[in-house]
């Protein structure tokens, strides 16, 4: 079965896709359940959504269960270096979906694809990154009316929500996925902070003990990025705007200290911040030779590359696959990982099935939320309700095996009343 639009790269490569879908399944038993669920009332009926996502067998399996729930679904890519190019074929192929997303695509290509997402007209979007949000309003803003809600997936995307917001340019509701703990504390933390390193491993086969490994951000992937290297052998230094996470980083025993001194000392540097050019010309002009630079934060602009492309005085692409050297006048190389990009998806699979479970479901649920509800929401940045992010929860221990204790009536009477006391 295959759907006339689309545009992939060979629908030939839809048995290995297909295969690596299923794989990833496995380990996703809570979208399994909401999808069991979903095909069996069909909540979404009637809902034409786009989705501008990172394309992987994880993200396929949340089409899927939208797809059974009823919706009509259509599939762009959030990043030019993360699609999975079997995937996208099997989605095409083997699932009916309309798939706009190649490897590598040029920046004209990517937005086309985005457009692509928006001729589908959609009730609810979903996206990472906030571009397809952000394309809408400023090429279609007639569709804000008709879209129920938007699921947002990362902290890039809710930061540039936010602005809009603030400035009162937003003229539609969004679910700020990414604020949920079902999300932020396992795909932040856990997916993160083990992807990251797998991608930087994959691509440079160092030995991670010994070096000096600066994390730039401790929010939560920074937390997981500095969890996972002091794991591996690394003296961590954790650099920081904000005081309240500087302080929090050296409660946990990791080094803190201001970039520009980190930049003198540090062997690998990670950026996970979700701003822009966090590493600047006057922190490469300090590191010394043989530095390895990468980015996790989502965007390619936390790493000011056209600065260092100023500083160099050769760059010889792709000296192990993934990795770009950036030689300086004086003789010192940077080496750039994944062309500062996602380094999890441009050099290894992105987060693991298990943690894109937790994320995945909390966005088939809150679509199921938004649709649900009588009235539309207000056109502002909206919190995960609670009741979602129970069920989620529920269905991860579940899944687990695990079981928890409940509260006795006198236990809740106790918590609900202010009468009782010592």
């Amino acid at each position: 079965m295959t759907h006339p639009l689309h545009h992939v790269k060979d629908l030939t490569l839809a048995p290995q896709g297909k295969r690596r879908i299923l794989w990833a399944d496995r380990d996703m038993p809570v979208l399994r359940a909401i999808r069991e669920r979903f095909a069996q009332e069909l909540p979404l009926e009637g809902i034409r959504l786009s989705a501008c996502l990172h394309v992987t067998a994880e993200t396929a399996n949340l089409v899927r269960t939208l797809k059974a729930g009823g919706a009509d679904v259509v599939l762009c890519a959030s990043n030019p270096l993360s699609t999975q190019d079997d995937v996208a074929a099997s989605l095409v192929h083997d699932f009916g979906v309309p798939v706009f997303a190649i490897r590598g695509e040029d920046r004209d290509t990517y937005y086309k694809h985005i457009e692509a997402a928006i001729a589908h007209n959609p009730h609810i979007t979903i996206d990472d990154g906030a571009d397809l949000i952000s394309e809408i309003h400023r090429n279609r803003p007639e569709l804000a009316e008709q879209i129920v809600a938007s699921m947002e997936e990362t902290t890039t995307g809710v930061i540039r929500l936010r602005a809009m917001e603030r400035q009162g340019v937003l003229k539609l509701p969004v679910i700020a996925v990414n604020d949920a703990k079902t999300k932020y504390l396992f795909d932040n933390r856990y997916g993160t902070g083990q992807s990251t390193w797998d991608g930087i491993l994959r691509a440079t086969d160092m030995l991670v003990a010994g070096k000096k490994v600066v994390v730039c951000g401790y929010g939560w992937c920074g937390r997981g990025v500095a969890m996972r290297a002091r794991g591996l052998g690394a003296t961590v230094i954790v650099t920081e705007v904000n005081p309240l996470r500087a302080l929090e980083a050296a409660m946990d025993g990791f080094w803190v200290m201001p970039l520009l001194e980190a930049a003198a000392i540090g062997d690998v540097f990670i950026t996970v911040t979700g701003n822009c050019h966090v590493l600047r010309a006057e922190h490469f002009e300090r590191m010394k030779d043989g530095a390895v630079v990468c980015n996790s934060g989502h965007f390619n602009v936390e790493i000011d590359l056209d600065a260092l492309e100023k500083l160099a005085k050769t760059i010889n692409r792709k000296v192990q696959e993934h990795v770009d050297e950036y030689v300086l006048e004086d003789g010192r190389a940077i080496f750039v990982l994944g062309e500062g990009r996602l380094i999890n998806l441009a050099a290894a699979h992105g987060h693991p099935a298990s943690v894109m479970d937790m994320s995945f479901a909390t966005q088939a649920l809150s679509a199921e939320w938004a649709r649900k509800l009588e009235q539309r929401l207000e056109p502002k940045v909206h919190a995960v309700p609670g009741e979602v992010e129970n069920a989620v929860a529920q269905l991860k221990l579940r899944a687990m095996d695990l079981a928890i204790d409940e509260l006795t009536d006198e236990q809740r009477q106790y918590l609900e009343s202010w009468e009782l006391g010592t």
